[in-house]
């Protein structure tokens, strides 16, 4: 890992550098990290706006949708000038306009069983904003195939959750938390059942967060809890999230 920082890196990651937990090893980290964000969306927007600020090396965008204006209420990646555009290439301006040093590949396709693995592969950590459990089952699955860390994020009207999924080191997956999808009647999205804009900022910084310290090694890590926040009250619980042994994936 090259430890060493042109001037242009020090003035752009200084705040950073001056961190004792953090400082020039750990943003040596952040630049040798390579994250995968599924959804370039609500939470994928300042997800993916934060670890590029923060000179993550390398991000990758999955997401097979255009740019709406129903959109703009949340997604700030993308803007009016940008409607009709693929959200990747909308995301990837805007990500390399904030921070050139930055590598943005798009994969502008619909997650699938044939592609999941081979989209996962070249990345450290996946980091999960999609907006369906179907995704967010595949997603899981394939993490825990491939032993990579998941940090999945979720949200509806006015709350959010986050959790840190490394069932390789021990801890539960995602379906110890969701065994199976549940029937799309019971399942509303945003778009029936609505979502306040700013919800998906707080949980999609949360999310950058976590994915921040996983990759730099910082803090305490998530994982093994399950964190939610109710925006009407403005209520953090963190509950415990135990590993089912009978679970069919990682028990």
């Amino acid at each position: 890992m090259e430890l060493s920082f042109t001037e242009d890196e020090i003035q752009r990651y200084s705040r950073h550098i001056l961190l004792r937990e953090l400082g020039g090893i750990g943003q040596a980290k952040l630049r040798a990290g390579r994250v995968l964000i599924i959804g370039a969306g609500g939470l994928g927007s300042p997800l993916a706006l934060y670890l590029a600020a923060a000179g993550v090396g390398t991000l990758g965008l999955v997401d097979d949708d255009v740019v709406e204006l129903s959109n703009l209420q949340r997604q700030v990646l993308h803007s009016t000038a940008r409607l009709g555009q693929p959200k990747v290439a909308s995301a990837a301006h805007m990500l390399s306009a904030l921070n050139p040093l930055v590598t943005v590949q798009c994969h502008q396709t619909r997650l699938t069983a044939q592609n999941v693995q081979a989209l996962i592969a070249g990345y450290d950590i996946i980091a999960d904003g999609s907006d369906n459990f179907a995704t967010r089952h595949l997603v899981a699955d394939a993490c825990v195939a491939a032993k990579k860390i998941l940090v999945s994020a979720a949200v509806l009207r006015f709350e959010g959750q986050l959790a840190t999924f490394k069932p390789h080191s021990g801890g539960p997956c995602y379906r110890c938390l969701v065994p199976e999808p549940p029937p799309d009647d019971d399942t509303p999205t945003c778009a029936q059942a609505g979502v306040l804009g700013a919800v998906t900022g707080v949980m999609g910084t949360l999310q950058a967060t976590e994915v921040l310290k996983e990759l730099a090694g910082i803090g305490q890590s998530l994982a093994g809890h399950l964190l939610l926040w109710n925006a009407l009250d403005m209520q953090f619980r963190k509950v415990k999230l135990p590993k089912d042994p009978a679970c069919p994936v990682c028990g």
